[in-house]
């Protein structure tokens, strides 16, 4: 193995060390309950609300909007059932969303359709981005919500937010968008994009797994999701995780005040690495070739295998995937892809490369090396890129 080359940073980060220093005092120090009134648990309590403060900073919110959950998917699950079931005693039973959202989103609206919800699940087209009118027209008087992720986990391509939240605004509609992805990458501002509610983790941004956030704008209604104590202001019962709570607050502060450079960093890199593979043959960049995020490279190349393409790549010290890490033990392909209108055969072929601030101009130099090679030995081996090569099987792509 000639070197390693971490090239999965969508699907979880290191954890950075400014991280790890601000942690450590709560595990060996401060590791009182927040919720005890003597003195160890007071002094976990200030660090907590400072940290509730850093995040509502970084999102253009307040920090009674912001409640600490344990990752993304919590967050998407309470904000779509609590607001839908809060929104159907008004009468509205109606959510609208896109079909190439995260599991945490879709699987949640189909729960919600057992309940007796009617979902419309928007197309969306071969660049990945959802179009307003479409939303709009897709809004009644039934709506209750809609649901639209900032940034596809799979291919990157990065949604019109604001102008959606401004038709949801418009019409009395709360809105609300998975920003896993997006937050540290794109300038997120709540208010001036007329976001109700957001979701956010930690592990994306160089903070631990296990701690997530959610906003809920103020005067938003929304039920309950976890019961069982007084935490996060009655509203999500369970003791908090106060040194997870205080690495994700360092991680956004760090993330979101270094977009600029960030993006100035691997912008160049993700162009040059989608320049480089687009030269293999029959090859296809999914999403949006300009409007994606940052360090985001996601690749369909016919006639090959993807899982046997991300095995031979492991082989040579690259980590990368084929689409969302919570999916990768499944062997349909890419419920995003599918939505996007490749074909199931192409589908099956896909790579995603996704940059993150430890990666190195030399990482895109040895993936540009190591990946052709590797795709011309699959399609050497593959009955059915005989036939893509002749000219007998085409696709309408």
């Amino acid at each position: 193995m000639d070197r390693k080359v971490y090239a999965d940073n969508a699907a979880t980060t290191a954890v950075s060390p400014q991280v790890l220093e601000a942690m450590l005092p709560f595990y060996k120090e401060v590791y009182g309950n927040p919720s005890s009134l003597y003195s160890l648990g007071q002094a976990a309590k200030a660090p907590l609300e400072e940290a509730r403060a850093t995040v509502a900073k970084a999102l253009g919110a307040n920090p009674n909007e912001i409640y600490f959950t344990s990752c993304g998917s919590e967050s998407d699950n309470w904000a779509i059932k609590g607001v839908a079931r809060a929104q159907r005693k008004k009468g509205k039973n109606h959510i609208i969303t896109t079909a190439f959202e995260h599991h945490a989103v879709l699987h949640t609206c189909q729960a919600l359709e057992k309940e007796g919800f009617e979902v419309t699940y928007l197309p969306v087209h071969r660049n990945g981005i959802v179009r307003p009118e479409e939303v709009e027209a897709a809004i009644t008087d039934k709506t209750a919500l809609v649901t639209i992720m900032y940034a596809n986990n799979e291919i990157g391509s990065i949604q019109p937010i604001p102008e959606i939240g401004a038709i949801c605004k418009a019409h009395g509609v709360v809105f609300h968008t998975d920003a896993v992805q997006a937050v540290g990458a794109v300038e997120i501002d709540v208010k001036a994009q007329n976001i109700d509610l957001l979701s956010l983790s930690g592990h994306k941004i160089h903070a631990p797994k296990g701690v997530g956030a959610l906003y809920i704008r103020s005067g938003v209604a929304v039920q309950n999701f976890l019961d069982g104590g007084a935490q996060e202001r009655n509203r999500r019962g369970g003791t908090e995780n106060v040194a997870g709570i205080v690495g994700l607050a360092k991680a956004m502060e760090i993330a979101c005040s270094t977009i600029a450079q960030r993006r100035e960093k691997l912008i160049p890199m993700r162009d040059r690495l989608i320049a480089g593979l687009s030269k293999i043959e029959k090859s296809h960049l999914n999403g949006d070739p300009t409007q994606r995020l940052p360090g985001n490279v996601s690749f369909c190349f016919e006639g090959v295998e993807g899982e046997s393409m991300l095995l031979m790549l492991d082989l040579k010290g690259i980590s990368a995937s084929s689409g969302s890490a919570c999916t990768s033990g499944s062997l349909d392909p890419s419920h995003v892809l599918l939505a996007i209108g490749l074909p199931h055969e192409v589908a099956h072929g896909s790579v995603r490369l996704s940059l993150g601030d430890y990666n190195t101009e030399e990482d895109v130099d040895y993936i540009l090396e190591t990946l052709p090679p590797i795709i011309e030995r699959l399609r050497s081996m593959s009955p059915l890129w005989e036939g893509i090569a002749s000219g007998k099987i085409t696709y309408d792509i």
